[in-house]
């Protein structure tokens, strides 16, 4: 089985353009070398008996590609660190992981400061003192044999129902079959240049972007970070022929001025999640350049490709041993029922989770021993990814099995956003969970039971420290009493199923916006609903609430009328 390590030492001696960034290029053999002068300061620093784990919290500078290749050829692991998490939490990734270095830039040093980070050593690359550490390690060569396909390589995290991100481990092994498939899939080869705008930290940015561009020997242009008005100059700028994205930044580009020279462009393929038939054909008729929509389990247990023939909204078709199960009953859900305008009418029976019954290559997480029985549970993979299949057998994604939030292409976990806002002193209970964004992956719901003050609430949120960029309620419910079930735990399903279309009063806001909340009416709803109905996601917010359980909001709230400061 091929290493990643061996792809990065064949582009040694390749004076051809490898790397774009900015106004900066560096050849192939420039990028082998670096990779190669990173790994042996690597087995300099790293302390004996410490597990090789490299933090990397950098936004996708040429850094970044170059310490992935150089934990290759170390044999160590990368551990993407998420820029938007913050305080304990950020602490908490790098501390889990047992990273005993962490790579960073001057622009990320205030996310670090006042944390506790004991036995970690700090890398600042933009400085003249890493470049002086560097600089005795500058004739390195690649040595490919220190590395074997089953040494970790990744340590990505994926967020989970029960609080803190879980760290999914991909090996050099795993990775480099990745690149190899998609790169066989879209025909990519050494002329082609890849686009990486989507963050570093992220699989779909290294998994999807970097390890084809590696495996088909093609060169990669560098996105410091994501901009919609950015996309296509840089596109011109470095040829760019293949781009990985989601969803969202799909819809930001599209939102842009339109152009009469839009499809004057060398792209040839895009491959992601979530930008929906709506977007896709959009985006190929004024780019000229396909969208195509995959499905790929983040820990690697289940993937679902398109071809030929898919239809609109769907991934693809169901492979051997995937199959869409009830959770509770285990038994697999019928076909999916459309109305004549397309619309699914039978989602209470026909959605269930994904689940891989046949050999998959799940890694596991780096030490959660109960997160890896939950995945692998009765001896399938378990994706916690809810679809539907049609009679012919393609599946369309529908959500999320448990309380895990996608937010703008972030995984969050509902348990971290509620331990924030139970600090806010008006809160008798909080309950957050994922309601459908009528683009793309979910928006943060919070239901608050106890007082509420609208200005008073968004000023609280503003001074919360550990509050990442996309955990902000954009809906928050106000209730009497939090809707329990007859064991006392939250309703959440029920929460879930009426989302803000419910009896309790509704406040909201902007995604990303720190202006009070405003309270949500009639007309407002009926606007909502009719963004989901373009987006043909208009059977997402059309769920019914589960069956009736004793204290469930519908019979709870009669009568009552929340506290509002």
């Amino acid at each position: 089985m091929e290493t990643v390590a061996e792809l990065v030492g064949r582009q040694w001696g390749d004076d051809r353009p490898g790397l774009w960034f900015e106004e900066r290029t560096l050849t192939r053999h420039e990028v082998a070398a670096g990779a190669a002068a990173r790994a042996a300061l690597l087995a300099d620093l790293l302390p004996r008996h410490a597990h090789p784990h490299v933090g990397v919290l950098l936004d996708n500078t040429p850094e970044y590609p170059l310490w992935l290749g150089a934990a290759a050829l170390a044999g160590a692991a990368v551990a993407g660190i998420n820029p938007t998490r913050r305080g304990p939490e950020l602490a908490r990734d790098i501390l889990h992981t047992e990273c005993r270095i962490v790579v960073t830039e001057r622009a990320h040093l205030p996310l670090l400061d006042g944390l506790e980070l004991p036995g970690v050593r700090l890398l600042v690359t933009d400085t003249e003192p890493y470049e002086r550490l560097l600089a005795p390690y500058a004739d390195a060569c690649p040595d490919p044999t220190r590395a074997t396909p089953r040494d970790r390589l990744l340590l990505y995290f994926t967020s989970g129902s029960t609080g803190a991100p879980k760290a999914a481990i991909c090996t050099q092994g795993r990775l480099a079959a990745a690149g190899r498939s998609l790169a066989a899939q879209f025909a990519l080869g050494p002329d082609d240049v890849h686009y990486i705008c989507m963050p570093m930290f992220h699989g779909n940015a290294v998994i999807a972007d970097w390890a084809p561009a590696l495996a088909a020997g093609a060169g990669v242009a560098l996105r410091r970070r994501f901009s919609a008005s950015g996309f296509l100059p840089d596109v011109r700028r470095y040829g760019a022929t293949y781009f990985t994205y989601v969803g969202r930044a799909v819809q930001y580009v599209l939102a842009t001025e339109p152009r009469p020279d839009d499809r004057d462009n060398p792209l040839r393929v895009g491959f992601g999640t979530e930008a929906g038939a709506v977007d896709a054909a959009a985006f190929e008729r004024r780019f000229g350049v396909r969208l195509v929509e995959g499905y790929g389990s983040s820990e690697g247990g289940a993937a679902v490709q398109w071809a030929p023939g898919t239809p609109a909204g769907a991934v693809g078709r169901a492979g051997p041993g995937l199959a869409v199960l009830d959770p509770d009953t285990r038994e697999e859900c019928p076909p999916a029922a459309f109305d004549e305008a397309g619309r699914l009418v039978n989602g209470d029976r026909a959605i269930g989770e994904l689940v891989n019954r046949g050999p998959n290559p799940f890694e596991g997480y780096w030490r959660n021993p109960r997160a890896e029985a939950e995945r692998r549970r009765g001896g399938w993979y378990w994706t916690g990814d809810l679809f539907y299949r049609d009679a012919e057998g393609f599946l369309y994604f529908a959500g999320r099995a448990d309380d895990r939030l996608r937010v703008d292409s972030e995984n969050l976990a509902a348990a971290v956003i509620e331990n924030i806002l139970a600090r806010y002193e008006g809160a008798s209970a909080v309950a957050v969970y994922a309601v459908p964004d009528p683009v793309a992956g979910d928006q943060v719901m919070a239901t608050l039971a106890g007082d509420f003050d609208p200005r008073g609430f968004a000023e609280f949120l503003a001074a919360q420290p550990d509050l990442g960029t996309k955990m902000a309620p954009r809906f928050v419910r106000v209730a009497e009493r939090m809707p329990v079930t007859a064991t006392n735990k939250i309703h959440r399903a029920g929460l879930r199923a009426e989302g803000f279309r419910c009896a309790d009063p509704v406040w909201w806001r902007s995604p990303g916006s720190s202006e009070p909340y405003r309270r949500l009416t009639a007309a407002d709803t009926v606007a909502l609903e009719a963004r989901y109905r373009a987006r043909g996601r208009e059977h997402l917010i059309r769920k019914e609430p589960p069956a009736s359980t004793e204290g469930s909001s519908n019979v709870r709230r009669q009568g009552l009328e929340p506290r509002t400061r």
